[in-house]
């Protein structure tokens, strides 16, 4: 079998439970100019550093998952479908909060209205949060920061110098206009619109490589990948810069597809593979992805037998 089975992973971040409506679209309301989704079908799957795990494990990976949830039904289905994955639980119940949930409604396989519901944790549990992360920290060998920018990472510049300490492979998909929290981490994963939010615009290639560098210097990082959607992947080191093209044939939806990337390469790199296999197989990773529909995973089988 791969030697991702005996590689171990610990992925941090706001946890999210990701709600589907399925149903059918006759009419528009009478009340106001919209369309009227007749409900036939749901379905709840992990979302944002869940939805991570679940990539992580779905490719055979012993995978941790540290995060907060409320006392609700939320939180109770969030552990269940955990269970499920084979996804080790260390989550925080927080009575003060509810879990995040994003539903979406979906007819005729278009996805009609997205609606978010979501509170920042509280201060005692992201505490006892951070002295969990420092003893589940040595027992595993990459961690992943997923930042959705919900409150659960206020602590990511303690949680990246322990890793450090330990010299662990520290993956961060970072968010906002400020990536300094991040620095000394091993790599980042933003994508173009996150990137330019932090190095402003850019007219051409060369311009792009020049800021890229300059940022992953200024943040100490061994890399920087930018994923770029239809023009594929840039990885960027001190040694080289490496762009790898898009592999998806159709884009069916692209929800989760930066989770399936990071979670991918941080599996790769747990497994003992140099950065530019790892990318690459992250990259096919994404091209089978978007061809899902909602948060999808790739299993092993299909990211290594897949004809690409």
């Amino acid at each position: 079998m791969n030697k991702l089975a005996a590689s171990s992973m610990l992925v941090v971040g706001d946890v999210m439970l990701d709600r589907y409506w399925f149903g059918e679209v006759n009419r528009i309301s009478p009340e106001a100019p919209v369309p009227i989704v007749r409900i036939d079908r749901r379905e709840e799957r992990l979302g944002g550093a869940a939805n991570v795990a679940r990539n992580a494990a779905a490719l055979g990976v012993t995978t941790s998952l540290l995060g907060v949830v409320g006392k609700d039904e939320a939180g109770n289905i969030v552990e269940d479908l955990l269970r499920e994955s084979n996804i080790n639980s260390y989550l925080n119940r927080d009575s003060h909060i509810s879990t995040i949930i994003k539903l979406r409604v979906i007819g005729r396989q278009q996805q009609l209205i997205r609606v978010d519901f979501e509170e920042a944790p509280t201060e005692d549990v992201l505490r006892d949060k951070l002295s969990q992360y420092n003893t589940l920290l040595p027992n595993h060998s990459v961690v992943i920061l997923s930042d959705y920018a919900k409150g659960s990472l206020v602590n990511v510049r303690d949680m990246i110098g322990a890793g450090i300490a330990l010299k662990k492979t520290i993956l961060v998909d970072p968010k906002g206009s400020d990536f300094t929290r991040y620095t000394g981490a091993s790599l980042l994963t933003p994508n173009k619109s996150e990137l330019r939010q932090v190095i402003g615009e850019w007219k051409t290639e060369a311009e792009l490589t020049e800021k890229a560098q300059n940022l992953r210097r200024d943040l100490k990082l061994r890399g920087l990948l930018v994923t770029r959607s239809e023009e594929g992947m840039s990885l960027y080191t001190e040694e080289f810069v490496h762009h790898v093209p898009t592999m998806a044939r159709e884009v069916f939806d692209v929800s989760g597809a930066g989770d399936t990337v990071i979670a991918t390469l941080g599996a790769m790199l747990a497994a003992g593979k140099d950065l530019i296999e790892s990318v690459e197989i992250a990259n096919r990773a994404a091209g089978i992805v978007v061809g899902k529909l909602g948060t999808a995973t790739v299993t092993y089988d299909e990211l290594f037998s897949h004809n690409a």
